[in-house]
């Protein structure tokens, strides 16, 4: 070995060990035994979410129909962030319209107004069944049940007491499809794949959803009915395309309700897709012992012989009326005995009666239900007390979950809100200012003059008020500070209309004061008030003590 060789053995044997460092010793190890066989793979939406999506609305629609859990996930969302329908609330920017305060307000009474003219009437439905706050509903529980539910715009002509032609079509999410046969050509061997090409434009067609080369939205591809229903009496599924926005106005022609979570996405994820393996898991447990409770709820008893034989034919007669009595054995006729309330029953000589045990009961159920039960609200992002309606701690847990709670579903109805309501008002406006029954000076001359006549706000239900005096408290208190404004308190807690609330008060304090009583008078609550808040920090004062 020359001095070359000894001296890079020499500094390979002082060189210290290489390490792993970062995640290379952590969640990204080889080495650990745990994570040796863990090879997971993230593949684009089309793999993760689009080949998987029929499987997902499908098990998703069953949970939500045939299991109380999954039930309870989708009402509980849709009441809370829905409702009976989320109100329009108009805020224009009076001041760059050139209006004044006064003009603004009654301007936006008078769009309420008419909208309402719309909105409240099943005319506004092509179906003629739901009003506009009736769809939302529908829209939204579609949304958490499919992963997106879709609108069409259409027109119908205007009669006497509803003089507006737009009108609203709700689609079943899976009429949203590749279509199949000579409409498109497919990309691949695989008819039934989940994307193919339109051969006029070569845009792919993603479940429905047809795309450029820049990746944008151009069509939706709607079939006249769902594919592979065999009830529906239409013929042969055929399919039609609808650009998304029209070509001159560059409006939705159709709307798309969905929340993506991916860079990529087209289709929508069904809200219950990452607890579905944990919802049917616990739909079999609890049948399995519903099953189990409803067996041992049954007295079954059994007659046995205690001689030497155990021959069933010593016991009971047999088909032919033939006894053991023949024999000289004993015998059982179960017609002849009875259970009952001070029953006295004599058995022959030699038989015996055992009932079956009916206190094995599985003491762990309600524990192991509570866990699993919560995992899953969890994952959903509801607190578990809100899921299960089930306020069964401290008042300070329980309001800490309503007020969780109602983070999640205000999110849940900005996103509604953006997809599905602000896009249909902004469609009514237009028409209505084309007609002339709503006047919007301007409102085509500039796009940021237009967006700012069709400014509005959406508030729904609020949730539920554990503490009154509190909340009511907290309100006034950020009115007072400049937090917020009355109309805004006004709408999130009762979901009224602020002027309305202050007209109706005025014309009952003074018909209170012409009637001479003393009902409602603010010196009165004031002082009730001041005695309930004075009776509850002694209660508090006591208990401390």
């Amino acid at each position: 070995m020359n001095r070359r060789q000894k001296k890079i053995l020499k500094s390979r044997i002082r060189a210290p060990a290489i390490k792993n460092s970062g995640y290379s010793d952590g969640g990204a190890s080889w080495q650990k035994e745990a994570l040796r066989s863990w090879n997971p793979k993230r593949l684009s939406s089309k793999s993760d979410i689009d080949a998987n999506l029929a499987t997902l609305r499908n098990r998703a629609a069953d949970q939500a129909i045939n299991t109380p859990l999954g039930s309870a996930a989708i009402v509980t969302s849709t009441m809370h962030a829905v409702g009976a329908g989320l109100k329009l609330f108009p805020r224009i920017p009076y001041k760059f319209l050139g209006l004044t305060g006064e003009e603004a307000r009654t301007w936006e009474r008078n769009t309420v107004r008419e909208f309402q003219l719309w909105a409240g009437s099943t005319e506004c439905d092509l179906r003629r069944r739901n009003n506009f706050y009736d769809l939302q509903n529908i829209a939204y529980a579609t949304y958490l049940t499919d992963g997106d539910s879709f609108a069409l715009f259409r027109r119908k002509s205007p009669t006497y007491n509803f003089p507006y032609t737009l009108r609203i079509q709700l689609l079943e999410s899976n009429r949203i499809s590749n279509p199949l046969g000579p409409l498109a050509a497919y990309s691949d061997a695989n008819s039934f794949g989940i994307e193919q090409l339109n051969p006029e434009n070569g845009n792919h067609i993603i479940n429905g959803v047809e795309v450029n080369t820049d990746g944008q939205m151009v069509a939706y591809w709607v079939s006249n009915k769902v594919p592979g229903d065999l009830v529906n009496i239409d013929g042969y599924t055929q399919w039609q395309r609808i650009e998304a926005f029209g070509p001159n106005t560059g409006m939705p022609n159709i709307l798309q309700i969905c929340h993506d979570v991916r860079a990529e996405q087209y289709r929508g994820v069904p809200y219950l897709a990452p607890v579905l393996e944990n919802l049917k898991q616990i739909g079999r447990y609890c049948n399995a012992e519903l099953t189990a409770a409803i067996i041992r709820s049954f007295l079954s008893v059994f007659f046995t012989n205690t001689q030497a034989s155990n021959s069933i034919e010593n016991i009971l007669p047999d088909a032919y009326g033939a006894t053991a009595d023949d024999a000289g054995g004993p015998v059982v006729d179960p017609t002849g005995y009875k259970l009952g309330p001070g029953q006295l029953n004599s058995l022959p000589k030699g038989v015996d009666v055992k009932t079956v045990d009916s206190s094995n009961a599985q003491s762990a159920y309600d524990s192991y239900m509570t866990h699993l039960e919560k995992s899953v609200a969890a994952s959903l992002n509801i607190p578990y007390e809100v899921l299960l309606k089930c306020f069964n701690s401290s008042y300070s847990a329980s309001r800490g979950a309503l007020l969780q709670a109602q983070d999640e579903f205000k999110t849940r109805r900005r996103w509604f809100a953006a997809d599905f309501c602000q896009p249909i008002y902004e469609q009514w406006l237009l028409e209505a200012v084309v007609t002339g029954r709503v006047k919007c000076p301007g409102y085509f001359k500039d796009p940021v003059i237009r967006k700012a006549w069709s400014s509005a706000d959406w508030f729904g239900p609020t949730m539920s008020i554990l503490d009154p005096v509190k909340d009511v408290t907290g309100s006034a208190l950020r009115v007072t500070y400049g937090l917020t404004t009355r109309e805004r308190e006004a709408a999130e807690m009762t979901g009224s209309d602020l002027e309305e609330n202050l007209e109706q008060l005025a014309y009952e304090q003074n018909l209170i004061k012409q009637l001479g009583l003393n009902v409602g008078n603010p010196e009165v609550l004031a002082g009730t008030l001041l005695k309930t808040q004075g009776g509850d920090q002694e209660k508090n004062e006591d208990t401390e003590t």
